[in-house]
């Protein structure tokens, strides 16, 4: 109960700073995202703070023996990046720079009802269930059938 609780509270936090950000306006993103034209770097300093926070609870996880909340630390492996990788942050940028959304954002801007929120998070969805199947399908291995004996007539 403790850990969904916390859960809980880590998401309101963070749905609220995405608003308080601006990060839930797609007119922000676009403008965040247009070096050539009106740039705005306000979303800049927004990550650089969360670059800063994720840096210092970085550095006192790895000093303590066990998370509060779990069992064990979910750090993934250092691996160097692979095309499924690059593809997927290519598809990412383009779907963040086209519609002014990432997914975190998109979620929080549910609640304004608005269409093109809707929209968006409905077509996340689908690429998400389309990623699922693709992924689930590559992994299917065909089954060979048993070794097969040419059959002969005997006369």
């Amino acid at each position: 109960m403790k850990a969904l609780l916390t859960s809980f509270i880590s998401g309101v936090v963070f749905a609220l700073g995405l608003g308080i950000s601006g990060m839930t306006r797609p007119i922000k993103v676009i403008g965040f995202l247009d070096f050539f034209g009106n740039w705005d770097p306000s979303l800049a300093l927004v990550m650089i703070g969360a670059i800063c926070v994720y840096f210092v609870a970085y550095r006192y996880s790895r000093r303590m023996s066990a998370p509060m909340l779990a069992a064990d630390f979910a750090v993934p492996p250092n691996r160097d990046p692979d095309t499924r990788l690059i593809l997927g942050a290519a598809i990412f940028g383009a779907g963040w720079g086209l519609g002014g959304f990432c997914p975190g954002p998109a979620i929080t801007s549910l609640a304004s009802g608005a269409t093109p929120v809707v929209v968006f998070v409905v077509a996340m969805a689908f690429g998400v269930y389309l990623h699922a199947l693709t992924t689930h399908l590559g992994s299917l291995k065909t089954i060979a059938p048993a070794a097969v004996r040419p059959v002969t007539i005997d006369s």
